[in-house]
């Protein structure tokens, strides 16, 4: 055949202000960040610190195209949710008492005590639920990579980029980009697969992350990641096709 699979899966992403050349999907990865019920729904967490969870969940359809194309062309990905253990020993003081009672992590809400893993409020929102194969990451901080096991999970799989989505933009999603960064991964954000609860602070954190020619990360959009996914998927049906009449 005249197209190699080699070389027709060696791809650019474009984005602001870098493009992120990728050698091969096996080194890209989905990472969605802490889409939870807690996070994103009437009754949990963020709405109980009286914020307007409609801004978070205008993600949802943009991630799920994207996480769509990512699980139909084999991109590997991950989930991850913030939460704690039951008997809290892996909350700090200080995230435990900045709030007032009826309201902290740990106390009872419409979906089971905040922020506790087990509980309703804790699981990820059903239209983005986890498939078989894809790994789920439990943190008890905001980085992902904080005491959990994601770091390594990277490295076994050889993944070098991380098409970031999830919430918040200016809270789980900025410390993960930045320690994503520290660690040697090109962090790509979906400016629209991102939210927070704050406009304002959103765009700030977007123009940090690709400030001084992109000090934490590059920024780019769902359409031009699906535009990207779904070529890359026409070009792999192609080359099978190819490489099955070869065989014939």
């Amino acid at each position: 055949p005249s197209i190699q699979p080699r070389q027709a899966m060696e791809f650019t992403v474009r984005a602001e202000p870098f493009v992120v050349e990728v050698h091969g999907k096996s080194e890209l990865a989905l990472l969605v960040i802490d889409m939870q019920k807690d996070f994103l729904c009437a009754g949990g967490f963020g709405e109980s610190l009286g914020n307007d969870v409609s801004l978070l969940q205008r993600t949802i359809k943009p991630i799920k195209e994207v996480l769509t194309r990512c699980r139909n062309l084999g991109i590997h990905v991950i989930h991850t949710r913030e939460g704690h253990k039951p008997d809290m020993t892996d909350c700090p003081l200080n995230k435990l008492d900045r709030w007032p009672t009826g309201s902290r992590i740990g106390d009872k809400g419409p979906m089971g005590r905040i922020l506790i893993c087990g509980e309703e409020g804790h699981s990820i929102i059903d239209e983005l639920k986890p498939e078989a194969g894809e790994t789920v990451i439990d943190k008890p901080g905001k980085s992902a990579f904080y005491n959990t096991e994601l770091e390594d999970e990277l490295a076994s799989r050889g993944i070098k980029h991380l098409l970031v989505c999830g919430v918040t933009t200016d809270v789980c999603v900025n410390a993960t980009v930045i320690a994503a960064n520290d660690r040697g991964y090109n962090a790509i954000v979906l400016d629209d697969c991102v939210g927070s609860y704050s406009p304002e602070r959103h765009t700030a954190t977007l123009n940090t992350f690709k400030a001084q020619g992109g000090i934490f990360a590059c920024v780019t959009n769902s359409d031009s990641v699906v535009n990207l996914l779904d070529h890359l998927r026409s070009v792999e049906n192609k080359i099978n096709s190819l490489l099955a009449s070869g065989k014939n």
